[in-house]
């Protein structure tokens, strides 16, 4: 797993040793920052569900100005700032512990928002449009902000409830495009 373009290309970032994360491939990593294009430059980015967080890392190489990261396991917490110390990055980043669907009303306090927040939960996670709703009833993207879901493209039973403006396929990997 790599840094793919911008100011930390080429950087290999660590992965836990558990099969608990599942790294999003090359590919789709691609194709989403091909997706968002210069958008990413100068936002501010939620990397939620953060894994080892080469996500978030991915847009602070590419030009976010910051990045918000939320992990539940203390060790992928640890794994996070790790790759964001190998890479240069970690004056520019939050990591928060903690679960994101408790942890919204909170983020949702504070004046940060984001103009893209990217949610990639457990393929087998239930719950997404009620992580949405609570997104949105929180504000925590701004109003021309964007919400990017990765999920088993499988796992789609909630889509219709939002204003799905794209979608696409990888494999199994599903990726979501919402304006709130």
């Amino acid at each position: 797993m790599r840094v793919i373009a911008g100011t930390a290309r080429g950087t290999n970032l660590k992965s836990p040793k558990d099969r608990a994360v599942r790294p999003t491939p090359d590919k789709v990593k691609e194709a989403l920052f091909s997706i968002i294009g210069n958008r990413v430059i100068e936002s501010t980015f939620y990397d939620l569900y953060a894994g080892t967080g080469a996500i978030g890392i991915e847009a602070l190489s590419r030009g976010a100005n910051q990045c918000l990261f939320v992990e539940t396991k203390k060790d992928h917490i640890k794994l996070i700032r790790e790759n964001l110390s190998k890479t240069g990055l970690l004056n520019q980043a939050s990591v928060i512990k903690g679960d994101v669907f408790h942890l919204i009303p909170r983020l949702g306090r504070d004046t940060l928002k984001a103009d893209l927040l990217y949610l990639d939960p457990p393929y087998a996670y239930t719950a997404l449009d009620e992580v949405i709703i609570a997104i949105n009833k929180a504000k925590l993207v701004k109003e021309d902000g964007l919400i990017i879901v990765e999920h088993d493209f499988k796992n789609r039973q909630w889509i219709n409830n939002f204003n799905v403006t794209g979608q696409k396929k990888y494999g199994d990997t599903g990726l979501t495009f919402i304006n709130l």
